[in-house]
């Protein structure tokens, strides 16, 4: 039993010379450049909501029920981001403020012989934003936000990290302007306050890295009685 103790206590210290983290291997930036490189999201002016795909709507032209949309059956926005309205068609509704849309839909029924049409639109529903955490979570997966969420708040969504995870390795995955973003946060930092906790923008991946180092000392404590394992060490000189 003595030899399988330093056998293990030496595998632990092989591992801890390895690299700590599946993630330790990556060119993502760390550190003040991982907050260049993943900026908070664009602050939306309070009141002002963009339209997203699966949105339903309320659209009422005045004096003209035919054209208007029951409050009990509003409009959905598709996937492609159009709303179908009687004599206009399909309108792009994605991504307008209400005011925006209104205007679009007032402009297609002047079109169409209606004089000086008079359109309000309203949400119905909203759909919400959604980000995905993954990697050594207690449960990992999609998630619906609404409104600022921040990468701590994200965890708390997975039910935080599993006993593997490298929480000095938490990477963030973006999309800005067509190009896959990447950065490393430390959340052991953030925890303590000495980073700042980085807001997350819709769509983001989260990854919590898997520390080899802590699989290795599990790998220990699995063979061997911790009471055992503490004996050795202090053993060794």
């Amino acid at each position: 039993m003595f030899r399988g103790l330093i056998a293990s206590v030496s595998l632990l210290a092989l591992a801890g010379c390895a690299s700590g983290s599946s993630l330790a291997g990556t060119d993502l930036p760390t550190g003040s450049a991982a907050y260049t490189a993943l900026p908070p999201p664009p602050a939306i002016a309070t009141g002002v909501y963009r339209i997203a795909p699966y949105d339903t709507l309320v659209v009422t032209v005045f004096q003209e029920p035919d054209l208007s949309t029951p409050a009990n059956s509003p409009l959905q926005v598709d996937a492609r981001g159009n709303i179908n309205m009687p004599l206009v068609g399909a309108v792009p509704a994605a991504g307008k403020t209400t005011t925006e849309l209104s205007s679009a839909i007032a402009a297609g029924l002047a079109q169409r012989y209606l004089r000086n049409p008079q359109v309000s639109v309203a949400i119905a529903s909203s759909q919400p934003e959604k980000i995905t955490v993954q990697g050594e979570v207690n449960q990992a997966g999609v998630f619906d936000i609404r409104g600022k969420t921040s990468l701590l708040q994200a965890l708390s969504l997975a039910r935080g990290e599993s006993k593997l995870a490298a929480t000095n390795e938490v990477a963030i995955f973006r999309t800005i302007n067509g190009q896959r973003m990447g950065a490393l946060f430390d959340v052991d930092q953030i925890r303590r306050g000495a980073a700042p906790d980085p807001e997350l923008a819709p769509n983001d991946v989260v990854i919590v890295g898997h520390s080899r180092r802590k699989e290795a000392w599990q790998n220990v404590l699995a063979v061997n009685p911790l009471s055992g394992v503490f004996r050795v060490l202090t053993a060794i000189p």
